[in-house]
């Protein structure tokens, strides 16, 4: 029953976050951070398929979690190929929603926040920058939210210089939404259990 439970909390959990960035977000050139930020520029500007290039963009950061952190690559492993699977398949919803740009985004960060928190709470991710973050935090000591902060301004900022200064702009209302979402939800499920 609990793994019936995971798979559930996971399949919802990439649907909400597949929701967000192709109703949301993709109609404006949006970006989420980390390695999602990273699929949907080559998506933007190579019309590649932002599910499939986080797939290939994750194999360096799952090959360090094999080796230093199993436990995390395959309690990651199936919410990075679920959400990744729903991003290319919701893709045909792209465009269907039609709000003000800065409205959109900050609705689109709230439903990839409620994504990655639901998955949180089951302890799964889609993988990416929170293992970069969890590496580099035990080299440098410095705070792992600070370090997925700095990483995913790193994603905004080149999607803001290579697509438009708009798309920073939205971007960072994204994000925003985004982590305070999940803070919340991944929070809540906390005292909750």
């Amino acid at each position: 029953m609990k793994y019936v439970r995971i798979g559930i909390m996971i399949i919802l959990g990439s649907i909400l976050l597949s929701l967000g960035i192709n109703l949301f977000l993709t109609p404006y050139k949006v970006l989420d951070g980390g390695i999602i930020g990273i699929g949907l520029i080559l998506h933007y500007l190579l019309g590649l398929k932002a599910g499939l290039m986080v797939i290939f963009l994750s194999i360096p950061v799952f090959l360090i979690a094999w080796i230093y952190y199993r436990q995390y690559f395959y309690n990651s492993l199936h919410g990075m190929l679920v959400s990744s699977f729903f991003i290319d398949l919701l893709k045909p919803l792209s465009g269907v929603i039609h709000l003000a740009p800065y409205i959109s985004s900050l609705i689109g960060g709230i439903f990839v926040g409620l994504g990655i928190g639901l998955m949180l709470r089951i302890g799964t991710s889609t993988g990416g920058t929170d293992l970069l973050a969890q590496f580099l935090f035990e080299k440098t000591g410095i705070n792992v939210g600070i370090l997925i902060f700095f990483i995913d301004s790193i994603v905004i900022l080149l999607g803001g210089l290579l697509i438009s200064r708009e798309t920073f702009l939205l971007s960072s209302i994204t994000i925003l939404a985004v982590g305070l979402t999940t803070t919340f939800i991944s929070t809540k499920s906390s005292h909750s259990t």
